[in-house]
């Protein structure tokens, strides 16, 4: 008996807790890190198929690299360092989701986590944050997961306590 799409049971939204598992996994692929081609200045990136549809990337990061403060709309996320090390900088707060242009933030939101080798984390809806490898001499490479797939990546500048919108991304920018 054949089941037809419209009665197939629905497939499974990944988790938060799924993607960082994904992340985990796949960073520890010792072969698969290997094969990502390293740039001495410029980030490198290859997609790779995540979980339940889910969006995922493997990325190099040269020495003293970063993504600036961002965050990833309406998708959840988990990242995990593969190689080297990278530092998170976040902000602890539920930011405003559009309407907005600059915010004057708090004092207490900011975090910081290290995350070497084996290490990550995920985390949930609008989450601001920047992603860098301080290094000066070594790379790093990461896997990041993401659902649903990115819709879009909103740039932000901050300057102090004031973080201001500066760009809207879509797929189609960085695909």
């Amino acid at each position: 008996m054949s089941v037809s799409p419209a009665s197939a049971p629905p497939v499974s939204t990944p988790t938060q807790a799924e993607l960082l598992d994904f992340a985990r996994r796949t960073a520890a692929d010792a072969e698969l890190i290997a094969s990502l081609p390293l740039d001495p200045e410029g980030r490198t990136w290859v997609r790779l198929d995540g979980p339940g549809g889910s969006e995922a990337w493997l990325i190099g990061w040269p020495p003293g690299t970063g993504t600036g403060w961002h965050d990833h709309a309406d998708s959840v996320g988990a990242f995990v360092t593969a190689a080297g090390r990278l530092k998170e900088n976040s902000l602890a707060a539920r930011l405003p989701t559009d309407g907005w242009k600059t915010l004057e933030l708090t004092e207490d939101v900011d975090r910081e986590r290290q995350l070497p080798a084996g290490k990550g984390r995920s985390f949930g809806r609008h989450h601001v944050h920047e992603v860098l490898n301080e290094s000066t001499a070594e790379h790093a490479i990461s896997v990041h997961a993401y659902y649903p797939p990115l819709p879009r990546i909103r740039r932000y500048s901050r300057t102090g306590q004031v973080l201001r919108l500066e760009q809207v991304e879509r797929p189609e920018d960085w695909q």
